[in-house]
Order: C-alpha cells, then sequence, then structure tokens
C-alpha cells in the first residue's frame, strides 16, 4: 500500500513537471531577459513553502552566475526592504497570487521601479496583474490526497526556477571554471579548479635514472621514491620510457639476464603523459581509461617536469 501512495505522488508530481513544457512559451524567454538586464541583484521572495523554494531557486542563481539572495517577505516590510535597491529585479512566489505578505511588498518594489517576475499558479491573481512578466507554474491537483499541503505546486514551481537559472547561465555563457568560483571548498571545486600542476611530485622527489643506468640503479630508486615507478630520460632530460614494477615481472618472465641489464632494456617506451596545465580530473579519467596509477607529467609534450601517482588524487580529494 505505501509503494503504491509513493508512486501516485511521483506520477502527480511528473504530470506537474510535464504540465510546465506545455505552457511554456515566449513569456519565459521574457523572464530570463528580464533577470539577464538586471543591472543589481536578483531578489526571490514567498511565505511558507514557496519560501523554502525560493531559497532553493536564489541559490540556485547564485551559484550559476547570477546574483541573487532570498529575502523574507513578513521581515521584508518590517525593515529588511532595504535590501532592495533600483536595479535590482524581484522574483515573487505565490502559488494562489494572494499571499498577504508577498502584495505588501508591491507598492515598495514600484516606488523602486524595481521588475517583478510573478511564479503563480493563478495568472489572474493580484500578483499576476502587478508583474511584468508571469510565469504559470500552476497544476491541475496537489500530490496530497486532501489537496491542502503544497507538494506537486512546489516540485513545479522548483523545476521552473531551475529552468530559469540554467537558461541564464548557458545566455552569460558560463564556464565551468567560473562555477568552481563559487564553488571552492567543495569536492566540485576541487575537481574543477586543481590542476596536475597543483599535485604532481617535482624536483627530486621525481623518480629518474639516465637510460644508461643498470637495471638495479632504476630498481634502487623505485624503492627509495616509493611511486612504484621510475622514468628513463636521456642526457637532456627528455623521456624516453618507464619502467613499473610490472616491466620487471614481464622482464623476468621472458628470462632475461636482470645484473647486466640496463634501465631502457626494462623500460615501456610509449608511456601514458598528461601535461601541467591539464586539470587534475583529466588525470583520473586517463588513469580510469588506461587501468594505471600514475602519469609522466611533460612540458611541450617532451621535458620531464613531474609525476602524478593516483594515491595524489586521492589525498586531494579529486577521486
Amino acid at each position: 500500500m505505501s509503494m503504491e501512495q509513493g508512486k501516485r505522488v511521483l506520477e502527480i508530481e511528473v504530470r506537474a513537471i510535464a504540465g510546465l513544457l506545455e505552457r511554456l512559451d515566449h513569456r519565459f524567454t521574457e523572464a530570463v531577459d528580464l533577470l539577464y538586464r538586471c543591472a543589481g541583484k536578483v531578489v526571490v521572495s514567498g511565505m511558507g513553502k514557496s519560501g523554502l523554494i525560493g531559497q532553493k531557486i536564489a541559490a540556485t542563481l547564485a551559484s550559476t552566475g547570477t546574483p541573487a539572495f532570498f529575502l523574507h517577505p513578513a521581515e521584508g516590510i518590517h525593515g529588511d526592504l532595504g535590501m532592495l535597491a533600483r536595479r535590482d529585479a524581484l522574483i515573487a512566489i505565490s502559488n494562489s497570487g494572494e499571499t498577504e505578505e508577498v502584495l505588501k511588498l508591491l507598492p515598495f518594489v514600484k516606488r523602486l521601479n524595481v521588475p517583478v517576475l510573478a511564479m503563480t499558479g493563478r495568472v489572474q491573481s493580484t500578483l499576476a496583474k502587478n508583474s511584468e512578466v508571469v510565469l504559470d507554474v500552476s497544476v491541475s491537483e496537489e500530490a496530497c490526497p486532501m489537496g491542502l499541503a503544497p507538494t506537486a505546486s512546489t516540485t513545479a514551481t522548483l523545476a521552473m526556477g531551475d529552468a530559469l537559472a540554467i537558461a541564464l547561465l548557458q545566455k552569460r555563457g558560463f564556464r565551468e571554471e567560473d562555477f568552481a568560483q563559487f564553488h571552492p571548498g567543495g569536492t566540485l571545486g576541487r575537481r574543477l579548479l586543481l590542476t596536475v600542476r597543483d599535485l604532481m611530485h617535482v624536483g627530486e622527489a621525481v623518480p629518474r635514472v639516465s637510460h644508461q643506468a643498470l637495471a638495479r640503479e632504476a630498481i634502487l630508486v623505485m624503492t627509495t621514491k616509493k611511486l612504484g615507478m621510475t622514468t628513463v630520460v636521456d642526457e637532456a632530460g627528455r623521456l624516453l620510457g618507464v619502467i613499473t614494477d610490472g616491466d620487471l615481472r614481464r622482464f623476468l618472465e621472458r628470462g632475461a639476464d636482470l645484473t647486466t641489464a640496463k634501465a631502457l632494456d626494462l623500460a615501456g617506451k610509449n608511456p601514458k603523459t598528461i601535461g601541467p596545465d591539464e586539470l587534475a580530473a583529466r588525470a583520473v579519467q586517463v588513469m580510469e581509461e588506461f587501468s594505471i596509477t600514475s602519469l609522466v607529467v611533460l612540458e611541450n609534450q617532451q621535458q620531464l617536469v613531474g609525476v602524478l601517482h593516483l594515491h595524489d588524487l586521492l589525498k586531494s580529494g579529486i577521486v
């Protein structure tokens, strides 16, 4: 029985969002243009559940390149209206379009010449009639069997808010790098901001041997540097190959003499490499694709400048 009720709720909410698609028209384009032209901040306001949805919409706008914040309408009419300025725009959310606290904001915003974008379930409401642009977020029914708790209507409003934010993101040409600037502390910010250069081993920490070195010297470097590999370079520091634990095993399996072998005899000649200014997330992708745990970092596709290990990516939180 509980599963049937859950399915019923989800079906109603799916229909609510599908209904938005049928009604999406030139008013949505006008809404995006209104917010895009805003030279100040986008202020989002709504009471109760609409207010909670408004907070999420404001947060989504702010994180995708549109300066925005939430203004509680009741607190607004009791002193917080000073947060509104003449160059701002207001998104007013009210399913009925008659929410008293929201309507009391209108005289003030009109005096400031602040344009109003209404998100409402009643396009003939007082709020709608006093707004420059109206987005119809009405639903045929709420998921609540008594029709009392805002459910499908808040889902529809939230979806419309997401649609606005993403349309604005694309209109502004917002990039991954821009998004990361607003999320520097989280995993997303780390994935988008950190480069290979930020994490790679450099200088003396890079395992390297000359192509003329004996195999036992290469093994010693692999052991002391603790990265499970070593690079093999020529006199100019150019990469010639890489020796891994697997290369050592394969060399021994062939019955070759390890005591007289040179480093280059053991090395794989086509190691996977990456540039220092590539995103660290790209390094993860390469390691996953080829099932390897380290990458050689080359400047100008030739000069050895570092080594990046999977452990470095794990420690940084990229993986």
